[in-house]
């Protein structure tokens, strides 16, 4: 965890860019094309706001010791998708705000003892909030870089990200062509080592041994590129178009794309 920000407060963060970019945006900007182009801006905004409607039931229902209904998810993407452009924007940037008040509602005791289950998963108070938070940062720059080309997750925001990578590098990869490989990767902003295994299954990203002094146990790597690049990169995120400079053979990085091809 980053020492500057909590996870939460990264989340507000993220919360107040995704506001401040769409809020502004008349009627015709608001169905341009984001990334990817099969959403405009204003569904993505809606799967946001119905994201938001969704997880605040859950935390609700954990809450009061209740399991959430098996229609309430279906329900509410149907409701979201027959929304206007203009009330999918409106509507989705209140609901977003209204989870996250909801989040910061809760006292010590209550966050506490929070927990979360996800298939053979279980998350805690800072957990949930962490799943939240990969699926904001992500769907906000689905809608900056349409705004900006040159757009970037920001450093504060990705170092959480990052560091659960693993968890989702496990269940996004698909095989691909080749031998068994095994790649050191080495991030910056901030500093992080993983290994990535890629196998005729799919693949693992691990975080890379530590040593004394919070340096991992990495030093001539594969591939280095900013932390935030990596993110979109398990995300099906970096095309061609919206890659930084990075070191590494062109090759494998193309083979990792297509073992993370996103959207």
């Amino acid at each position: 965890m980053t020492d500057q920000i909590s996870r939460i407060e990264a989340l507000r963060t993220s919360v107040e860019r995704l506001r401040g970019m769409v809020a502004p945006l008349d009627d015709d900007a608001i169905v341009q094309p984001a990334y990817p182009s099969e959403w405009t801006i204003a569904e993505v905004v809606s799967h946001v706001g119905s994201g938001a409607v969704i997880s605040r039931r859950r935390l609700e229902d954990e809450l009061a010791g209740s399991a959430l209904a098996d229609d309430f998810a279906p329900k509410t993407w149907d409701e979201w998708d027959a929304k206007s452009p203009r009330a999918q924007v409106d509507d989705g940037l209140v609901a977003d705000a209204a989870f996250l008040a909801a989040l910061g509602s809760l006292d010590a005791d209550q966050r506490d003892a929070f927990t979360f289950a996800m298939g053979p998963m279980s998350f805690d108070f800072d957990g949930f909030i962490g799943l939240r938070l990969n699926e904001h940062a992500l769907h906000t720059w689905d809608i900056d870089v349409a705004l900006d080309p040159s757009a970037t997750i920001p450093a504060e925001i990705a170092a959480f990200v990052v560091d659960g990578l693993g968890m989702i590098g496990r269940f996004t990869a698909q095989p691909t062509a080749g031998d068994d490989a095994v790649i050191s990767v080495r991030t910056t902003d901030p500093d992080r080592r993983f290994t990535l295994t890629l196998t005729a299954e799919g693949a693992t990203l691990a975080a890379a041994p530590a040593i004394a002094g919070g340096v991992a146990d990495v030093d001539v790597v594969d591939v280095e590129l900013p932390a935030e690049a990596l993110v979109r990169l398990v995300y099906g995120r970096l095309d061609s178009a919206h890659t930084p400079p990075l070191v590494g053979d062109p090759a494998l990085i193309e083979r990792i794309r297509a073992t993370y091809p996103g959207p």
